[in-house]
């Protein structure tokens, strides 16, 4: 009764929130700390996902796809901002194991423009080729009528996006995950709130469809955004952004884009896969694409949470590599990998059990929650391996080693998953069922790679 009012105790103070030495912090509370706000920040960032997929959901088949393939574009911003933002966890977090605080505000505000500059950059030329963009991926002209000034609004507002991931890594790297979960509360709390206010309209106001969904996001991020610039700029934590620090360093750039491209590097090939697998998916129609996105949507919500228990391995490998105890941070990945690995375990039991349940209050049309039902128990059947992989890739980002995960996704996921899914799909005449289990057993074998690798621990020796 003790030891579980105890742990209770320490996950109210983990929500709270309070600034640790965690290279010297008992290593189980640490990832206590540090895990049960950056899980509960991922539970926001999906329900963003999943919130919208609710509201979308009730516009039709069209609206859903218009959104499946609006985001998988939007994965390669995805991959631009979370690439920066492991160079900002990697890079703040060293300098924080090495009491250099003055540093880790230097490195912030590079960190800043980099995002900044990528994200202005990425945005004018995915508004202004959005049509081409969704053309490519496979949509037609009903869809485009239907979905271009969606994706426009959605590509135009990535600064956001950019600096809403890019801030958070920050926060990560500094210990400071409790604020990166605030954050992205409020930010989901606007757009739960502006969703169907947006679309659906109320009283007078009829709303505005599809186009609302797109901005009921864009603002709720603005808020978080606006939250995170706020905490940079109080000076009330070690982590001090003042006008000392608004110097910029073309040499500390480049450091940072040299570990922010590998980086974005594995995050690109991993989008790319997805994006080649939704292209074949599409060819399957509409309804098949429909449940392809409930579905994805759903995994996200369950992978993202694991992922924030993966990445407090990269915060504490960060930190202790910089306070120079590299034993103590290889202790704490196989901690955390126990842990993620049991999570893992039970979501894969419920979407086993419930999977066409949960597909079912998405959508109404049946062959669209076949596919999504189907989708979920398959590809979940490798949930146990996947909890292992995200620790060990989160920990050699924490180490600034972001090539080696990169280079595991291009032979995996490129050379391997989206041949594989191709034969399953077309050539052997399984459809989407061939690109279910290619998924599953890609991923899976990416896990394992990701492990032996580690296990060789070259990540020690790695500089930023």
């Amino acid at each position: 009764m003790n030891n579980l009012k105890g742990f209770l105790q320490l996950i109210w103070s983990a929500i709270k929130g309070q600034e640790h030495d965690y290279t010297t912090l008992g290593i189980r509370t640490s990832i206590v700390l540090l895990a049960v706000p950056m899980i509960l920040e991922m539970l926001m960032e999906s329900l963003f996902a999943v919130v919208d997929i609710f509201f979308v959901g009730r516009l039709g088949p069209l609206a859903l796809a218009t959104v499946g393939l609006t985001e998988t574009v939007l994965m390669v911003i995805y991959s631009v901002g979370m690439g920066v933002s492991i160079a900002a966890t990697a890079l703040v977090a060293r300098r924080f194991g090495e009491k250099n605080y003055r540093e880790a505000a230097n490195v912030t505000y590079q960190l800043l423009v980099t995002g900044t500059v990528l994200a202005l950059l990425m945005g004018i030329l995915a508004t202004w080729f959005a049509a081409d963009v969704l053309t490519l991926m496979g949509a037609d002209t009903l869809l485009l009528e239907t979905g271009l000034r969606y994706a426009q609004i959605i590509f135009a507002g990535n600064l956001v996006i950019i600096l809403l991931f890019l801030i958070n890594g920050i926060f990560r790297g500094a210990g400071q995950p409790h604020l990166a979960m605030r954050a992205l509360w409020l930010a989901n709390g606007a757009n739960i709130v502006l969703d169907p206010l947006l679309i659906f309209g109320i009283g007078s106001f009829e709303g505005w469809g599809l186009e609302g969904a797109a901005w009921a996001t864009t603002v709720g991020r603005s808020v978080g955004v606006l939250y995170q610039l706020y905490h940079l700029l109080n000076g009330k934590h070690l982590l001090k952004l003042g006008r000392e620090n608004l110097i910029i360093s073309l040499a500390m750039i480049r450091r940072i884009l040299a570990v922010s491209s590998g980086g974005m590097g594995q995050y690109l090939i991993d989008s790319a896969s997805w994006i080649f697998l939704t292209r074949i998916i599409a060819e399957f129609g509409s309804s098949a694409l429909a449940g392809y996105t409930i579905a994805f949507r759903l995994i996200v919500f369950a992978l993202l949470p694991a992922w924030g228990l993966s990445s407090a391995a990269a915060t504490l490998v960060g930190q202790n590599l910089g306070a120079h105890k590299v034993k103590r941070a290889e202790l704490a990945v196989w901690l955390t990998a126990r842990y993620n690995v049991l999570f893992m375990a039970a979501v894969t039991l419920l979407f086993l059990l419930f999977g066409e349940h949960l597909a079912a209050f998405f959508a109404q049309d049946s062959a669209v929650i076949a596919v999504a039902s189907e989708a979920l128990k398959i590809i979940t059947l490798g949930y146990v391996f996947f909890g292992l992989g995200m620790v060990m890739v989160q920990a050699f980002n924490g180490a600034g080693d972001t090539r080696t995960p990169s280079l595991i996704n291009m032979v995996v996921l490129w050379l391997i998953e989206i041949p594989l899914a191709y034969l399953l799909a077309r050539t052997f005449g399984f459809g989407t069922t061939g690109i279910f289990v290619a998924i599953a057993l890609c991923h899976s074998f990416h896990a394992l790679v990701s492990w032996w690798l580690f296990r060789r621990g070259t990540w020690k020796a790695v500089k930023v």
